[in-house]
């Protein structure tokens, strides 16, 4: 079964990103997947990309959610896309 990835997409002094992450981290407490992190300031085109959106989460390359992260949702989502594998 190919492994899950989350992309996360933050910056530094953003507080709802901090809040993301650590949800992000407690939800690899319970599902098996791989975290990938990216600072958008890092880069022109993300940060044009997500400049006002932060954080952004992608599953396996597909935007699942953005601003304000509900745990819930995501790990609903992960379920999903663990079942479609």
């Amino acid at each position: 079964m190919p492994q899950t990835v989350i992309t996360f997409y933050t910056r530094k002094r953003c507080p709802l990103c901090e809040k993301a992450k650590k949800l992000i981290l407690e939800l690899q407490e319970e599902w098996n997947f791989t975290l990938e992190e990216f600072d958008i300031d890092e880069s022109d085109e993300l940060t044009e990309l997500y400049g006002i959106m932060i954080p952004v989460v992608h599953i396996n390359g597909e935007e699942v959610s953005f601003g304000i992260i509900n745990k819930i949702d995501i790990s609903n989502r992960l379920q999903e896309k663990t079942q479609n594998f």
